[in-house]
């Protein structure tokens, strides 16, 4: 005989249960509610009796009262001890030490400070300072205080002796948390760079700082990097005013046309026009498939030209005097911002000669063969090369800065001359300068009759007449000044100056075979 099927239906005992947790939840519920009605009710009164209430919270449009004020820089902080003073700052970080008492370190450009938060009788209530110690990291804010200098040095900020102890605080702006990166762990070398037995540096790849690069940017390192960067730019302009198939490749009007890698023919063509020196900074775009620490597809180029009058050691020199000019005044004028990256980094400080090392390349394939090297009268050198050749040099001439002249002819452009010391070898007018055992700069005397650069484009099997070429060549049928130049990175300039470990870091948004965003 078969069994019943079993019941569906709950039990007494479990409709009893379950009736009994019901009441239990909903008596939970309605006391969990009139502690919410509660809270708020006290919190209305707090509020009505905070005497502080419009002196923090978020800043509106509407407050003019602020947006009025007359701002001050951190960095003339001092100049303002006991005086009330404005300033916008963001947040590096808060701790709210007691209900009387928060302190938050602020920042501004490479300045930071420590505020104090303290409850008093006029300005400052507890709800004042719970308010303060709660803004997340990063955010904007207006800060009115009185400056005062300190007992002891704070530590903890770049300006030690003075601190603000604070009337009013608004957020500008609240910024989103939690952060896809902290700027403090960007102020660390990169994890290639620092001890790996230091477990206190947060291992944050370039990568992730790439990725995130507006936060990564607000790091006083970085700061400090593109303002030395800007300041090699404007060294560069202040001192002068006293070719190949990696290219890329874009449609331009239903034919191709190429981002220009270099200016050279331009330049060029502005000597062929009796402009006695030129010299350009812009973006310049290599389609190289180089994942190198020193190789990005686009970079600012600084590039010059100039009539020669007797010999093309006249551009060498001009590009020696021009790169000391950057290195001395880059030292005087930013030297806070080098010794703080140089920190971070922990390199030597840049060695400067007072007479810049001039090889011959045969020279240098010289010392390399001293040095073990195996390497050909007319090998390229490697990067490993470079480097070693660099330290030969360092330990010789106690200089980091060097040049190499009278390059092959067989590693250089089709319009460069052919040496004029050894007319009868395969030397040729060109050089190149290092720093720190790298390449910055490629330059050279260039050929500037039409018939020499036929007659070179051919020993190469190039086509002279091919569209592109044909308006440069034609130039120099009409008469050309002798004239050379050379062309610099300033990426690199930056990076081996400051002994950064990757390009990268120089580069405020840099491009790369893989990387385009952001």
């Amino acid at each position: 005989m078969a069994n019943p099927p079993p019941s569906t239906q709950p039990s007494k005992n479990a409709l009893k249960k379950a009736t009994k947790e019901a009441e239990k939840a909903k008596k939970a519920a309605e006391q969990a509610k009139l502690r919410d009605e509660e809270l708020e009710v006290r919190q209305r009164q707090e509020a009505a009796s905070d005497f502080s209430v419009a002196k923090y919270g978020e800043l509106l449009s509407t407050d003019v009262d602020t947006y009025c004020c007359e701002w001050i820089q951190l960095s003339k902080v001092e100049e303002w001890e006991n005086r009330l003073c404005v300033f916008r700052c963001s947040i590096d970080n808060a701790r709210v030490q007691s209900t009387k008492l928060a302190f938050l370190v602020v920042s501004e450009w490479l300045e930071s400070i420590q505020l104090v938060v303290m409850e008093d009788k006029e300005n400052v209530s507890r709800h004042m300072v719970k308010y303060a110690g709660n803004i997340p990291s990063q955010s904007l804010c207006v800060v009115h205080g009185i400056v005062k200098r300190t007992a002891e040095k704070i530590k903890s900020a770049s300006i030690q002796d003075f601190e603000v102890h604070v009337q009013k605080i608004y957020v500008d702006n609240k910024a989103h948390t939690p952060l896809p990166l902290q700027p403090a762990d960007s102020e660390r070398a990169l994890p290639s760079e620092t001890n790996k037995e230091d477990t206190n540096s947060p291992l944050v790849s370039l990568n992730t700082r790439l990725d995130h690069r507006a936060l990564d940017l607000r790091a006083k390192v970085n700061h400090c990097i593109f303002v030395i960067k800007s300041g090699v730019d404007l060294l560069f302009q202040e001192f002068l005013l006293q070719g190949g198939s990696n290219v890329f490749c874009l449609n331009y009007f239903q034919r191709n046309c190429y981002l220009a890698q270099s200016p050279q023919l331009y330049k060029q063509m502005a000597i062929q026009g009796r402009f006695p020196r030129v010299m350009e900074v812009a973006p310049v775009y290599r389609a190289e498939k180089s994942f190198t620490s020193r190789h990005l597809t686009e970079f600012t180029g600084l590039d010059m030209e100039m009539e020669i009058e007797k010999d093309y050691h006249e551009v060498v020199d001009l590009l020696e005097m021009l790169m000391l000019f950057i290195f001395e005044h880059l030292y005087e004028r930013y030297r806070k911002e080098t010794e703080l990256v140089g920190k971070v980094y922990q390199v030597q400080p840049f060695k400067l000669p007072t007479k810049v090392p001039r090889l011959s390349f045969e020279e240098g394939i010289k010392l390399l063969r001293e040095a073990g090297e195996s390497i050909g009268d007319f090998d390229d050198l490697t990067t490993p090369q470079e480097k070693k050749l660099g330290q030969i040099v360092l330990q010789k001439y106690n200089s980091d800065f060097y040049t190499l002249d009278q390059f092959p002819k067989a590693l250089r452009p089709f319009y460069t001359k052919p040496s004029s010391t050894k007319p009868n070898e395969d030397y040729s007018n060109a050089f190149d300068m290092f720093m720190r055992g790298q390449e910055i700069c490629s330059g050279a005397q260039r050929i500037h009759t039409y018939e020499a650069l036929v007659q070179r484009m051919q020993e190469l099997g190039m086509d002279f007449e091919q569209e592109g070429l044909k308006a440069y060549l034609d130039g120099f049928k009409y008469g050309c000044a002798p004239h050379g130049g050379g062309g610099l990175g300033l990426e690199r300039i930056v990076q081996f100056y400051l002994g950064l470990p990757n390009i990268r870091l120089a580069s405020l948004c840099p491009r790369d075979p893989t990387r385009v965003v952001p």
